[in-house]
Formats: structure tokens, C-alpha cells, sequence
């Protein structure tokens, strides 16, 4: 008897990737597969057709996380603001993706579940190149390196529950804030 084929359907997909966005970004890179399949609504075995284990979602939504921040920062950079208001809108942007759980890839990652390195690099150009045309401006400090200050946004914004009003991110910007 021919095996029928199994029926993905793309809204499912969605939903699993929006959810486990949400849930990473809310609580970290613990979230069980489980929580994500019944705070999606469905059934983990449908999680499971899309994403045969964590490893093939976490490196699914770690690439969709990094492609939407260097779309934001691109569309920032194009914007005719101050770049310490483009700096700003980057954090803030940041506050709602689960940057942590793509550090904790670096940390400990395994083959096939290491954030894209290319992605990571071009993000790394795009914020320094930020904060190079901020410190031309005179709104951000000049006495560390543009790296630097890609170095503190990312201890800022890649942590469990990062907001840009929460005590260790204003006293990050208020340091970073020229005069």
C-alpha cells in the first residue's frame, strides 16, 4: 500500500515561528518545543513535521530574527534623523526579538545550530557604521571604538526580557549619550 504524503501546511509554519519568536523572546532560549506547540495551538507532532528537532528551529528562527534586524537597521540608517534617534529605534526594535537565545547559539553552539555568521556579520557592520555616523554627529560618545559600542549594544539587547526602559539599558544609553 502506498504511504500517503504528509500535508504541511505554511500557516502552521507561521504560527510555530511567530509563537516560538514570542516565547523565545519573552523567557529565553529554555522554552521546551512543547510549550511553543500548545501556545501555538496545535499539536507538537505538527511542530515536529515542520521542524524535525529544536536544533532545525532554533537555526530557522535565529536566521528569521537576524534578516528582520539588518531590515530594520538598513531602513533606519536610510531615515534623515539624528543617528542617536536611529540608535534609539534600534533598541527598541531589538526589545521584541529573542536576541538572547542567538547569543546563547554562539555560546555553545553545535554543528547546525550556530547563528548565520555572515548575517551576524553584516548586522555587526550595519550597527557599527551607526555608531561611526553617530559619534560624526556628535550624539554618541567618542572615546570608545564603533565596535565597542556594537559590543554594548549587544551585552544590552541580548538578554531574557531586554526592554529599552529597564534599568541596565538606560544606564547603557545614558553612558553611550554624548555630553
Amino acid at each position: 500500500m502506498p504511504r500517503r504524503p504528509v500535508v504541511v501546511e505554511p500557516r502552521n509554519r507561521e504560527r510555530i515561528v511567530a509563537t516560538a519568536l514570542e516565547l523565545f523572546a519573552e523567557h529565553g532560549p529554555g522554552v521546551s518545543m512543547e510549550d511553543i506547540a500548545c501556545a501555538a495551538g496545535l499539536g507538537v507532532g505538527t511542530l515536529y513535521r515542520h521542524f524535525p528537532d529544536r536544533r532545525a528551529l532554533v537555526a530557522d528562527l535565529a536566521t528569521t530574527t537576524l534578516s528582520g534586524l539588518r531590515d530594520h537597521v538598513r531602513a533606519q540608517l536610510a531615515e534623515d534623523v539624528s543617528r542617536w534617534e536611529v540608535l534609539l529605534r534600534v533598541v527598541r526594535y531589538c526589545a521584541g526579538q529573542p536576541l538572547a537565545l542567538i547569543t546563547s547559539l554562539g555560546a555553545g553552539a553545535t554543528p547546525g545550530t550556530a547563528a548565520p555568521v555572515e548575517l551576524i556579520q553584516e548586522v555587526d557592520g550595519l550597527l557599527t557604521r551607526l555608531a561611526l555616523q553617530a559619534q560624526e554627529e556628535g550624539t554618541l560618545r567618542g572615546d570608545i571604538t564603533p565596535e565597542q559600542v556594537v559590543g554594548l549594544l549587544n551585552v544590552m539587547v541580548c538578554r531574557p526580557g531586554a526592554r529599552p526602559d529597564d534599568p541596565l539599558s538606560t544606564v547603557m544609553l545614558d553612558g553611550l549619550k554624548a555630553g
